[in-house]
């Protein structure tokens, strides 16, 4: 509820330390983030380059809430893609957000499943969901299964 951007990134960082389990990583989504993009993508970044779990997971969700409609580029498919780990909220984080990136953005998607550039798991756990997904056509859907 912080108005303030500024402020709200202070507070974020402040709270992520402490942040040790997914259902409390994933409730919280300011409303100001919305209001500056520009300003948060540097701090989508960092948090996403964070060594602890649950900072990187919120970056990367908040990349794929704020950065998977108008003002999203194809460049930060790869900030995800590239993050290492053997946690499985993390690896479980990478799925989901390359699931929602096959529902909104397929075309800049795909290539990462046929060029198969995610670890193993997390490139079967991202097809399955998007094979689940209502949001990502038929047609889409058998492609994948064949990408396996």
């Amino acid at each position: 509820m912080i108005r303030d951007f500024d402020e709200c990134v202070r507070a974020v960082d402040a709270f992520l330390p402490y942040v040790d389990c997914w259902p409390v990583c994933d409730q919280s989504s300011p409303k100001v983030f919305t209001k500056h993009h520009d300003r948060l993508l540097p701090c989508i970044r960092r948090w996403i380059a964070s060594d602890h779990v649950y900072t990187a997971r919120f970056g990367m969700r908040m990349l794929m809430n704020e950065f998977l409609g108008e003002d999203f580029k194809a460049e930060y498919l790869g900030w995800v893609a590239e993050k290492q780990g053997e946690d499985y909220y993390l690896k479980m984080m990478v799925a989901w957000y390359f699931a929602t990136a096959l529902a909104k953005q397929y075309d800049a998607a795909i290539p990462y499943f046929e060029q198969r550039k995610l670890d193993p798991w997390s490139h079967k756990k991202a097809i399955q969901k998007a094979i689940e997904s209502f949001r990502v056509s038929e047609e889409h859907k058998e492609y994948l299964k064949t990408l396996r």
